[in-house]
């Protein structure tokens, strides 16, 4: 059976398209974030596709709605005995120790120190300020690792907060940003991320051209990103991004 393959977003939805030799079209909602998949006969084009999907967008948001109600990680409180992640393994939470602004990982522990009589808060920026600077050590060697690759230069990059996308590039400066909270993920995960930033930095959009490049580069790219939605969710609201990553 031949296939091929496509991305398109729909009512702000992206959909990946399968073509098949088969007679009907076919959609599906998988968990664990509502990823949407078609199935559709090698006769259908693009617009085709789009009005199927648009005349059952109802039922699809009911779906995606009912697995994103799904129990996500409690707010993180910053007491000792909670559990945090770092590059997609868990640890046990002590801020037992005092002293200057630090983290440290020993065993299965995340030692989060500050100096006596630091509240919550003040840990908490502790640990986000390390989180930060554990991803600005890791991205650099992945850039350089997949610019002669793609073939494209990155000429900067930002680590920040985004609350909907774990990526976004800029194809015109080439400047990539990436969600601070890849640091908690599979290493994995954020290699998927600079690869598929890179890749709008030759196509902008997510059509057949874009996976194409996707399936060049990292073959196993779906997998990667099911993966990073599949890691245990933040109390906020952490989605791939559909205009990005």
């Amino acid at each position: 059976m031949s296939t091929s393959s496509a991305y398109l977003t729909v009512g702000g939805i992206g959909i990946d398209v399968i073509y098949k030799d088969i007679k009907n079209l076919h959609i599906s909602v998988h968990p664990p974030v509502g990823r949407v998949r078609v199935a559709a006969p090698n006769r259908l084009n693009d617009q085709a596709i789009r009005l199927a999907v648009i005349q059952r967008l109802p039922w699809i948001k009911r779906q995606r709605e009912q697995l994103q109600s799904a129990p996500r990680q409690t707010k993180r409180n910053m007491v000792s005995g909670e559990s945090h992640y770092v590059w997609g393994q868990r640890y046990i939470l002590d801020v037992s120790r005092t002293g200057r602004h630090g983290v440290e990982l020993a065993g299965k522990t995340l030692w989060v120190v500050a100096p006596k009589g630091s509240d919550d808060d003040v840990r908490l920026r502790v640990l986000e300020n390390w989180y930060r600077r554990e991803l600005k050590r890791a991205i650099p060697s992945l850039i350089a690792k997949w610019e002669p690759v793609t073939g494209r230069q990155v000429e900067s990059w930002t680590v920040r907060r985004m609350k909907t996308k774990w990526g976004s590039c800029s194809a015109d400066s080439a400047h990539l940003w990436f969600n601070v909270e890849l640091a908690k993920k599979d290493p994995r995960c954020l290699e998927y991320i600079v690869v598929h930033e890179m890749a709008h930095l030759r196509e902008r959009g997510h059509g057949e051209r874009f996976v194409s490049l996707m399936d060049q580069y990292l073959p196993n790219w779906r997998a990667l990103r099911d993966e990073l939605n599949a890691a245990p969710l933040a109390d906020e609201e952490w989605t791939e991004a559909e205009g990005g990553a």
